[in-house]
């Protein structure tokens, strides 16, 4: 039997996201085995979990949905010539803010083929969102994206022209029409285009379902397929699709789960 420990780890050197075990946030857990040098994989949800060696213990950093029940959640560890073990790890209540925006009423009241658009295009996005790749990874940190003010608007309840829609799966970042916007880590360009509501996108894969998104773009400045590094730039912050002016949509994604980005985010100088 493999023995599993669970506990809050404490980053170093910003490699790891911060313990915030919360709807839409990550939580960080020691995986104890039983001195096996084979990754643990880890399951949460039926979904493959990102795992990272950290001195002489693996650790998981799993992504928690926003429509996460409060209370004990489990993830199931399996280990090669092991049994499989569960940890488990209690969801806190976590407030998130509403918001009342008004937009065209193009992107509120779909025609069929707008619909139909839409549903073609989200199967793009969610192909490039939950895509796995196995790559080593030791520093989970991201660099700011843009230079601008950090919105506090990802798991915001969202109105346009009074109608509900889902939380905000991102945060927003001030700045102007044409800033330029790099990529925050290493990783390869798994999509881009221009989307009915997303406006020119690019998505980001950094491996084992670590991805990021940029939405809203005035330009594209990458293909998909090219791998990048961290610093070059992927485009320009604009105000395509929709949108009630010039911004960036900075998307964070672990294990296909959108988590907030400021918990990946290295701080600030």
């Amino acid at each position: 039997m493999c023995s599993v420990s669970l506990f809050c780890l404490t980053s170093a050197a910003n490699a790891l996201p911060e313990h915030a075990p919360r709807p839409g946030g990550t939580a960080v857990i020691a995986v104890a085995t039983a001195n096996s040098d084979a990754a643990p994989i880890v399951m949460f949800d039926d979904k493959r979990v990102l795992v990272l060696r950290r001195e002489d213990e693996w650790v998981a950093v799993i992504g928690i949905p926003l429509t996460q029940s409060i209370g004990p959640a489990k993830a199931i560890v399996r280990i090669v010539d092991q049994e499989s073990s569960t940890i488990t790890f209690e969801v806190k209540p976590y407030a998130y803010r509403e918001q009342h925006l008004t937009v065209a009423r193009a992107y509120v009241d779909l025609t069929e083929e707008q619909l139909h658009r839409a549903g073609r295009e989200r199967k793009i996005i969610d192909g490039a969102l939950t895509n796995w790749r196995d790559v080593d990874l030791s520093d989970l940190s991201l660099l700011e994206p843009v230079a601008g003010r950090r919105s506090s608007s990802f798991g915001l309840r969202r109105f346009f022209n009074e109608q509900p829609r889902s939380p905000h799966k991102g945060m927003d970042v001030a700045a102007n029409l044409g800033t330029p916007v790099i990529a925050p880590g290493d990783g390869t360009v798994t999509a881009t285009g221009n989307y009915f509501f997303n406006g020119n996108t690019v998505i980001i894969d950094h491996g084992q379902g670590f991805v990021t998104m940029y939405c809203h773009l005035d330009e594209i400045g990458v293909e998909e397929g090219q791998r990048l590094t961290t610093g070059m730039p992927i485009g320009k912050v604009g105000a395509t699709g929709r949108v009630t002016g010039p911004h960036l949509h900075f998307g964070t994604y672990l294990n296909g789960t959108a988590v907030d980005p400021a918990l990946l985010l290295a701080p600030a100088d």
